[in-house]
Order: structure tokens, then sequence, then C-alpha cells
């Protein structure tokens, strides 16, 4: 097919190049589809290599569950006739502190694997609670049949693998044993607990101070419940991101490392301090989530407070949106070389058309590989320079011009160039998108303004 055969008017040789430019959106949605996979593949890889180590970190508690033994009555039918019955059910008074006063260092280490790497942490936790009977639980349950001598002090922690041998739980100045399970509702019963004797609650504080050591990777969260919590989070990672239901009150990012401080008030969970059913506020595991997700936000609310050691650069994301702008190149590219086609009378065929569309679009699958190796500005710079230095070197055969050839080089240059701008200012992409596109169109209502795109009218007389 020679878009430049002699009858064919310049009308129907865009309308040609229009259906090139249309067949080549098939491998250009090929490449976002490889995108997608490789960036799905990244994520698996990620978790495995944090596999063993421990998962995202929720922590919960501590919490005081005390037993008791209440009388309860049924009634039930027998042979037609309503009988009652009553027994003994042992149950448990779940208290929460009054005020807790938590500390958490986070260490982040990157782990890889081949060409692919997770953020994984130990993170060192200690604190201090304090627990006082509320005055009015007697109308919940009667203090006389509560059991203080069998009392538990529970914490709750999502994966208790990352748990570390070295733990230190005082209550009232007394050491006590941890021991494993029994972890609050919050972290679906997973984590540690310590048996005591809690009788100073009868009339009195109960006072307990803890430090343990976890790992996990990529996300913290604290599932607060105490009447006043306060976080505090400190690490030497640059990139955090903070999200849940609870913002910092407090917080500062430098290139040491972050510190914030959350204050949480359990009016702002909508729940007791002292309750029969261990029912915390319903929570949302953290979820370890890509720079472009926490970009994004959730609609899902959590009464969790999180904190996220994000990858500065998501080079999928990146990649991704770079595909969504190769319509424009293969646009750009095409009109130029339509151009010289109509305007300049140089000779095009559809097969060169293709040609040169086929490396546009092998510019993406060159990013991408590269971007996982070198990173994406690296890759970007090798990528652009190979394509522009390809097709330059085409477009002087086909051109027949080393100077035209410039020209199509120029124009490559111009929009790889204006492509990293939009990548990197994300808020004003639409806008100079927008403002190239109209100064584009401009540009070939003027080259065009006199050209007979059909190529049958006859010269315009004068009366």
């Amino acid at each position: 097919m020679d878009l430049h055969a002699p009858d064919r008017s310049p009308g129907m040789k865009l309308l040609l190049s229009l259906l090139v430019a249309a067949v080549l959106t098939i491998p250009l949605f090929t490449v976002y589809l490889l995108v997608y996979d490789r960036q799905s593949q990244s994520e698996t890889a990620r978790s495995s290599i944090a596999e063993g180590w421990g998962g995202p970190q929720t922590l919960a508690g501590p919490l005081i569950a005390i037993p008791y033994q209440e009388e309860v009555t049924q009634t039930v039918q027998e042979g037609g006739k309503p009988v009652t019955r009553t027994s003994v059910q042992r149950r448990e008074l779940f208290l929460a502190p009054t005020t807790l006063d938590l500390d958490t260092k986070v260490k982040p280490e990157r782990r890889a694997r081949s060409i692919y790497e997770a953020v994984v942490y130990d993170a060192d936790i200690s604190g201090a609670a304090t627990f006082r009977l509320p005055a009015d639980t007697a109308r919940i349950v009667d203090v006389a049949t509560l059991e203080f001598d069998k009392a538990e002090l529970r914490f709750g922690v999502a994966d208790p693998r990352g748990l570390k041998p070295a733990n230190r739980i005082t209550i009232d100045e007394a050491p006590v044993a941890a021991q494993p399970g029994n972890g609050p509702a919050a972290t679906g019963g997973s984590g540690f607990f310590a048996s005591f004797d809690a009788a100073m609650l009868r009339d009195g504080v109960v006072t307990a101070r803890f430090a343990f050591a976890l790992r996990g990777h990529s996300v913290i969260a604290l599932a607060p419940r105490a009447g006043a919590t306060r976080w505090t989070v400190t690490s030497p990672w640059q990139h955090p991101s903070f999200t849940g239901g609870f913002l910092p009150e407090s917080r500062g990012v430098t290139a040491d490392g972050f510190s914030a401080t959350y204050k949480i008030s359990n009016l702002a969970l909508g729940v007791t301090l002292v309750s029969t059913a261990d029912s915390a506020v319903e929570l949302r595991a953290p979820e370890v989530q890509t720079t472009s997700a926490y970009a994004r936000g959730s609609n899902v609310p959590t009464a969790e407070a999180q904190v996220g050691l994000i990858q500065p650069v998501d080079l999928y994301s990146q990649v991704n949106r770079s595909v969504k702008y190769g319509f424009l190149f293969i646009g750009f590219t095409f009109m130029a070389f339509l151009l010289f086609d109509v305007v300049a009378g140089v000779r095009v065929s559809a097969v060169e058309y293709l040609l040169v569309g086929a490396g546009l679009v092998l510019f993406f699958v060159l990013l991408l590989a590269f971007a996982e190796v070198i990173g994406f500005t690296p890759a970007y710079l090798v990528a652009g320079a190979g394509i522009i230095a390809l097709l330059t070197a085409y477009s002087a055969a086909v051109l027949g011009s080393r100077r035209r050839a410039g020209f199509i080089a120029g124009l490559l240059i111009a929009l790889y160039g204006v492509l990293y701008i939009l990548l990197s200012l994300e808020a004003y992409s639409l806008l100079i998108g927008s403002l190239l596109l109209f100064a584009a169109l401009a540009a070939v209502m003027y080259l065009t303004r006199n050209l007979d795109w059909g190529g049958r009218s006859a010269p315009l007389t004068e009366a």
C-alpha cells in the first residue's frame, strides 16, 4: 500500500495513516498488559522475600481480661410446656487502659532477590498502661463475682511469627512471664499474654510496663483502645506514608528519617473502657500497598493508625502512566511524516508508517525492561536515546534527507522531554498536555491552510 500513489488525495493519505495508527493500538495495549503483569510479579516476589520474616504488623492492647461466673436463665419448651433452666456460665470482663503511652522505634532494612526488593523492619516497642475499674462497672457485672487472681494482661500482634524472644513485662513493678496466644480480638486472637493477680483493681490502679521486639514488613499499625492513647513512632526511613483512620497530631520527615506522634481518645473510637465482650472496633488488616495505591487512598474506614514504609519511586506506576501517552507519540510522529508527504512531496508508504510506529511502541518495552534493572530515570534515557537514534537513521532513508531526519529527531527529543516532565509533574500533566495538543493543532492548521485535502477542487477564479 503506497500512501503517496498519484491517485490518492491528501485526505486519503490522512485516513490511511490513521488506519495504521489504529492498528498500532493493539501492541500498545499489549505493552500495557505487560506492565501490569510485571507489577503483579514484583508484588509476589516482594511478598516472597519477606516470607518468614513477619507480615505487615498490627499492634493491639494491652487489655486486662478478668474471668467471672454468671447465672443465666433460659426458658425452653419441653413436652409442649415452658421449662425454666438456670446454668452457670464462665465469661470474661475486658478492661482497656485508662491511659496508654507507647513508643515504637522502627529499624528498616532493604532485602533484595534478583531484581526485586522489599522493605522489612525490626521494631522495638515499649510503653506503660494504667488500668482502673470505672465507677459504673457494677451496672455491667457484679464486681464480687470477678476472679481477680486469674486475670490476664493481653497483647495483640497481627503476625506472631515476627515476635522476638526478648521481652519484659512488669505489673506494679513485679515481673510477669509472657505466654503465647490469647491476643485481643483486634488481631484475631494472635499475640501473647501474662497471668497475674489484679486484686489492686478493687479500689486502686494497676500500672503495666512492657517492652518487646518484633519483625515485619512494609506497614506497622496500631489498633487503639485506651481512654487516651499516645503513640510515638520514629525511624530512619525517609519515605513514610501515614494512613488509616487516624493521622498523627505532629510529624516530621527529614533526611535523617521521620517521627510521628498520635493522640487518640476512646471517644473517637466509640467504645467503652470496660465490656463483657472483646468487641473491638471493626478493623481492617494492614495491607502492603504500592506508592500509587497510597496516592489514590482508600474509601474503607479503619480504626487503625498505620505507618507505611513505602518505596520512594514506584517504577511500574511511572511506566504505566508513560504508556498512556503512547498515542500522542504515534500521533505527533505520524503527523510529521504526513506533512512531509502531502506538503513536501516525499513518498511515505504504509509499511514505513508501520515500522516507525513499531519503534515508538518498542520504546515502552525497553523502558520497562531497563527500569527493573537500573531504575526509571536511567532507563528512560537509555530507551529514549536508542529509539531516537533508530528512528532518525530510518527517517533519513525514508525521507531522503538528513535535514528532514534531523527534524524528526528534534521532534522525538521534544516529545520524550515533555513526557518526562508530565511524569514528574503529575498535578499539572493535564494542563501541559492540553497546551501541547493546542500548539500542535495550531501548527498543523497553519502548515496545511492552503492544502487541497480532496485533491479534486478546481482553482478559484475571480468573477
